[in-house]
């Protein structure tokens, strides 16, 4: 029995909600779409919901040029808690992902788990081992010979090279079988335009910010992209600031509305994912792949922000001396 057949087997409604990340990322959006269009070959109608604002405009431009329909939960008044729910491209319980009503009865995803508490999914498919959900959810399709359309193969090759980095971090044999599948299918000359519009003015900004607080401790860098930098934003100056020769180790953050949201970036010396779940434990929480990462961490009551942040970043340091000790030199 395939994937799809067992996703299939626990759905015991006409409709279901697909659930993104909050902010959701062209990986997320695409892998989303793509359970729409595979349960609506099975006359299964669906509705891709996510919380908070999807900010990048070649984000904004993908989902309007490939038809994607996504709506915010602001704007759904229809949902209760008997609605059935699939999560993609994040898990329960993580700090990106907004308690909507409903039950989550499937995950799919493709970041390590770190909750220890049990979940009751009806079926789950986790693989931290694949560099973007939508290598997962593209499989799908070829798992059960359904076709894959032009914009969803679109859709799909976008989000493999954005979480992937143009296939260059953490690209698994499954996300190169689906590229290679893919690339005849998609629309090229669209994704070139997605990539070349990637930064906005109002960007540049955020990274003079980034730049001019940047302090690297021996491999570890920390960086201020100025408050409410939009979380794609920050991912984005993270890996920006990986580029650097002296930094094995990112980590870029945002004072927000909410609390201060950071993004972390490593080379192969460090696992991201590890690090960040371990130094935010007890303040906040985070979690990701070995090589990206992101975290979250609510106001602290009685510490003022720039102490908070101090706090951070020694929470960082001493994690890396504790995992890897020497290699910090």
């Amino acid at each position: 029995m395939t994937n799809f057949e067992e996703i299939l087997k626990c759905i015991g409604a006409n409709h279901i909600y697909i659930q993104t990340h909050n902010f959701p990322d062209p990986d997320a959006i695409a892998s989303a779409y793509g359970i729409q269009q595979l349960l609506k070959y099975k006359n299964i109608e669906s509705t891709i919901c996510y919380s908070g604002t999807i900010d990048r405009s070649s984000t904004n431009k993908m989902i309007s040029q490939l038809g994607i329909e996504i709506v915010n939960m602001d704007d759904i008044c229809t949902i209760n808690s008997k609605d059935m729910i699939i999560l993609v491209d994040g898990q329960k319980g993580n700090a990106n992902i907004i308690n909507i009503p409903g039950v989550e009865i499937i995950c799919i995803d493709h970041h390590k788990t770190y909750k220890k508490e049990k979940t009751n999914y009806l079926f789950s498919d986790i693989r931290p081992e694949v560099g973007a959900c939508a290598s997962i959810i593209a499989d799908y399709f070829y798992e059960n010979k359904i076709e894959i359309s032009k914009n969803l193969a679109t859709a799909f090759m976008f989000a493999i090279k954005v979480d992937t980095a143009n296939m260059s971090r953490g690209v698994s044999d499954l996300d190169l079988e689906m590229f290679y599948k893919l690339y005849k299918l998609c629309d090229r000359d669209f994704i070139k335009s997605l990539e070349m519009n990637t930064i906005q003015f109002d960007d540049l900004h955020a990274y003079v910010n980034a730049i001019s607080s940047i302090k690297v401790y021996r491999n570890i860098s920390f960086a201020n992209t100025g408050a409410e930098c939009p979380e794609p934003l920050i991912a984005t100056i993270s890996d920006f600031m990986l580029a650097l020769d002296e930094v094995n180790l990112s980590v870029v953050y945002s004072e927000k509305k909410d609390g201060i949201r950071l993004s972390i970036r490593s080379t192969k010396r460090y696992d991201a994912g590890l690090i960040t779940n371990k130094a935010l434990l007890g303040i906040g929480n985070g979690g990701g792949h070995e090589l990206m990462a992101g975290g979250f961490v609510p106001p602290q009551q009685g510490i003022d922000t720039n102490t908070l942040i101090s706090d951070l970043e020694k929470r960082f340091i001493d994690t890396v001396y504790e995992l890897y000790g020497a290699q910090l030199d």
